[in-house]
């Protein structure tokens, strides 16, 4: 049994360079994906952060639409929690009229910033960030055009109504996530590159699997490609990852120090940052196909989105291009 392949992109901005740089190799970046055989390109939400470009996945959805012909384009994801499902649901057959059949809306849980940024995000509202199941269940049925009659917004269409509809995910890295999407009838996508616990994944697997046997069991693992196992694992060593530990009891995960601090500042809280290295699959395209062929076989992969959070661009292009369907023998969808 073969699977597809995606990419989640977030416009990284490296050092030396500008977020007018990460945006144009974005694109470039999607058209390669495009030529090398991958199924998805997806791009992500992050707010107020100076690493990366990716802030509004919808704007960006769109000049990608229009920079490829026959890879499908989505976001990785939008964060609900601050939008109305009915503009995320015309935002998203807008897209899909452009492009029928070519795009796909990811939703998160997560705030995609820190406390300042999700402030001004949702400045003037009622929102407290707490209802995203009912904001999801909502979106859904939108999409669907199965409101009850008995809904107050009973009769409300998102328009245009695209000729297909866009292909919905919930993103998540939880047993409770995979459950929410399985509820919903969403196809779900486990983040391990941000919780690599497989006993997690397991259970996620189990209980998306036991509700929803129809649905898309997807991955999105950090993965690092080179032609030699050691330059592959000397380029994963770099990468680590940052828990900030709050007095309140919160916990983040974070890509950097910098944003493990900034995030304290805002916070206004006593913190704790711990250190750790990132569970990254680094070896030569065999050995990363080897181990995704496992990660299928043990929890029912259909799909793997592969994250690649490399701080140098050069190294990070060839290892997706290392890793190309079309080099790897896999299945796609183009």
């Amino acid at each position: 049994m073969s699977f597809k392949l995606g990419i989640l992109d977030q416009s990284p901005i490296f050092p030396g360079s500008s977020a007018v740089d990460a945006l144009k190799q974005t694109v470039n970046l999607a058209q390669k994906a495009e030529e090398w055989g991958y199924t998805r390109f997806w791009v992500s939400e992050h707010h107020h952060m100076e690493q990366v470009a990716g802030s509004s996945p919808e704007v960006l959805i769109s000049y990608l639409l229009s920079k490829t012909t026959s890879i499908r384009v989505g976001s990785g994801g939008v964060m609900l929690q601050h939008y109305s499902p009915y503009k995320v649901a015309e935002n998203f057959h807008v897209l899909s009229t452009l492009a029928p059949g070519r795009v796909d809306l990811g939703i998160g849980k997560a705030p995609g910033g820190f406390p300042l940024s999700t402030k001004a995000l949702q400045f003037g509202t009622l929102n407290d960030g707490k209802d995203f199941g009912e904001r999801a269940s909502l979106l859904q049925k939108i999409i669907e055009n199965s409101i009850d009659d008995v809904h107050l917004l009973s009769g409300i269409q998102a328009t245009p109504i695209p000729p297909e509809k866009p292909e919905t995910f919930l993103l998540g890295a939880s047993s409770d996530s995979a459950q929410l999407a399985a509820n919903l009838g969403m196809d779900f996508v486990f983040a391990r590159f941000i919780n690599s616990d497989d006993t997690k994944l397991y259970e996620a697997s189990s209980a998306y699997r036991s509700k929803y046997p129809e649905g898309r069991f997807i991955v999105s693992v950090a993965v690092v490609a080179a032609p030699t196992q050691q330059k592959a694992e000397e380029l994963a060593s770099e990468h680590k990852l940052f828990k900030v530990h709050l007095q309140s009891g919160r916990t983040l995960t974070v890509q950097s120090r910098e944003q493990a601090e900034s995030f304290e500042k805002q916070a206004g809280e006593a913190y704790e940052i711990e250190e750790q290295t990132a569970s990254v699959i680094a070896g030569t395209p065999g050995y990363v196909n080897g181990i995704l062929k496992e990660l299928q076989k043990v929890f029912q992969v259909d799909e793997f989105i592969l994250h690649t959070p490399l701080r140098r661009e050069a190294e990070r292009v060839q290892s997706f291009q290392l890793l190309s369907p079309l080099l790897l023998g896999e299945e796609t969808n183009i």
